[in-house]
């Protein structure tokens, strides 16, 4: 998990991710701004939620879909960095697939599918109140040097 400080067990995975996700978040103005919040986070995992406030809609009265792509790609962040291993984004895709409105309460789901060397691949599902799918995300990532927190 970690390069100088691997969690050994599942706990200190968890520990770790949610220590992780806690100091990034803390960093995170972007996330805060529009209302993130983090629902879970777990080693390669993470749930985001949002609600569409009237500020986020388009001309059409739905949700921008940039806003939308902004929570999936905070989750996908949240996940990617759960190992403490500094991990960007190097490309993403998203198909939506049902209009988000306002009030909506938007939970973003990330999680991992394939990780190898620097590089892996995260499908993130969005999703309203009522379960049904808004938008469906794909994330890749690359480690580069450093860690997001210190070892404790």
């Amino acid at each position: 998990m970690g390069e100088h400080h691997p969690a050994t067990t599942p706990q200190e995975a968890q520990a770790l991710a949610e220590r992780v996700a806690a100091a990034m978040y803390a960093r995170d103005q972007a996330s805060q701004a529009m209302g993130m919040k983090i629902a879970a986070v777990g080693p390669g995992c993470a749930e985001l939620t949002m609600t569409v406030r009237t500020d986020m809609l388009n001309g059409h009265a739905i949700c921008h879909g940039g806003f939308i792509f902004t929570l999936a790609d905070s989750a996908f962040a949240f996940a990617c960095n759960s190992y403490n291993l500094t991990t960007v984004a190097s490309g993403c895709a998203i198909d939506f697939v049902a209009p988000a409105r306002e009030g909506d309460v938007l939970a973003a789901v990330a999680h991992e599918r394939s990780v190898s060397g620097r590089t892996g691949v995260y499908d993130i599902e969005v999703k309203n109140q009522h379960g049904q799918t808004v938008a469906l995300f794909r994330g890749k990532s690359y480690r580069i040097k450093g860690h997001v927190v210190e070892a404790l």
